[in-house]
């Protein structure tokens, strides 16, 4: 028995310290991310012999032929994905030749289902028109909250070129921690878009 009592006895002052012990209030600290140095913004021309387009890129990048969509090969050879090594980005292009085997208005339908796939991760979809004076037309969209890609556009003269690009990040779709990555490369996909010409 006298040995219960010196346990308890001991519990009770370990608890009496203890809460004497916090008497400082806990403040929480916040939630902070890496800061991320962009490169200055210059571009040069993709312009390689046999492709459908051309268009102007950031020097930060690479561009890389694409050889495998879903472990298949791609339609033709004109997929084509910029790479950002130092922000561990890329923008996929896939370019489709408008004709019988692709109706353009299935084109345009299946860039619209492919950006609204992600309308259970999204807070919101924007819809932005595309029209240069190169006979480029489309939509640019910008996918809110925390989905696989928040950046992707279509871009076609309606006729015969069709390219759909689609920005992603190696890393777990955080709006938050990628959001100024988003915004530094969404100008990139706008300067491209924008100096898009077909051949």
């Amino acid at each position: 028995m006298p040995n219960l009592k010196g346990k308890a006895i001991a519990l009770f002052s370990l608890l009496i310290l203890l809460l004497a012990a916090c008497d400082n209030t806990y403040t929480p600290k916040p939630r902070g991310y890496f800061q991320v140095k962009f490169p200055e913004k210059k571009y040069r021309l993709f312009d390689m012999p046999g492709y459908p387009y051309t268009f102007e890129y950031p020097v930060y990048a690479d561009v890389v032929k694409d050889t495998s969509f879903f472990g298949e090969k791609p339609e033709n050879p004109y997929w084509i994905n910029i790479d950002f090594p130092s922000l561990h980005g890329k923008i996929y292009l896939s370019y489709k030749i408008i004709g019988k085997n692709n109706n353009f208005q299935k084109l345009v339908d299946d860039a619209f289902k492919m950006t609204y796939k992600h309308t259970y991760k999204a807070e919101y979809i924007d819809e932005n028109k595309i029209h240069t004076a190169n006979n480029v037309s489309g939509t640019f969209y910008e996918v809110g909250g925390n989905a696989a890609s928040a950046k992707q556009f279509f871009a076609t003269d309606s006729v015969k070129h069709f390219l759909r690009g689609a920005l992603y990040f190696d890393a777990s779709p955080k709006a938050d921690s990628l959001a100024p990555a988003n915004q530094f490369l969404e100008q990139d996909m706008w300067h491209l878009v924008e100096t898009l010409r077909w051949r």
